[in-house]
């Protein structure tokens, strides 16, 4: 789920893998390896990824429907 809605993110904010590859300080094969789904980032990158662009680490790694079935008030800032 991660590599999908990570594809899905950097699409809808205008960015190419390069750009954002850049932007995290990572090579462009390791990048497009996390959207593909053959390698998963460190939990340090996961965050700068997550803060560039703008969205919850809960969204990203697809928690938010577990908590939209615990009824905890989520948001994921799309």
């Amino acid at each position: 789920m991660f590599n999908k809605r990570l594809r899905e993110m950097r699409m809808k904010r205008g960015f190419t893998q390069q750009q954002l590859a850049d932007s995290v300080d990572i090579a462009l094969r390791t990048y497009q390896c996390y959207e593909t789904g053959t390698r998963t980032p460190c939990y340090d990158l996961l965050i700068r990824i997550a803060n560039i662009l703008d969205v919850s680490l809960d969204y990203l790694m697809g928690r938010d429907e577990f908590m939209k079935v615990h009824a905890i008030s989520f948001d994921e800032y799309l």
